[in-house]
């Protein structure tokens, strides 16, 4: 069995604004990693993105709400940090939600596909 016939179908969510933004898993990643880490520079070095395209990551979200997803804070003693406001808490539980409910809905449809597909697609010549 070749490495892309072990892989099952995964439904993924994103979800664009009218205004070009976009909202999907590497935000919510991002995010995890911030919550876990305390720092924008630790999430975005989990990810292996530069601390700019991190901290990018991070103001977009920020511009895109009405209110704060992550607060940072600058230097000191102890350096800086950032954390998830109790908005961008409750962002990243809805949408990990919204992806489980989307997995559920499309579970029968998803079984379909996946006994439909074609294992050997890397053999075709």
């Amino acid at each position: 069995m070749t490495d892309s016939a072990a892989k099952t179908l995964v439904p993924v969510l994103r979800i664009s604004f009218p205004d070009e933004d976009r909202l999907g898993h590497g935000k919510m990643e991002l995010l995890e990693h911030i919550r876990q880490t305390g720092s924008i520079s630790a999430a975005g070095r989990a990810m292996d993105m530069s601390y700019r395209r991190a901290w990018l990551l991070v103001s977009e979200m920020n511009r895109m709400f009405a209110e704060q997803v992550v607060e940072s804070q600058r230097g000191g003693q102890k350096g800086g940090g950032a954390a998830l406001t109790p908005f961008g808490e409750e962002l990243l539980a809805r949408f990990r939600r919204m992806e489980r409910t989307m997995r559920t809905s499309l579970a029968e449809d998803l079984a379909w596909l996946e006994g439909k597909r074609n294992l050997q697609q890397g053999e075709r010549g």
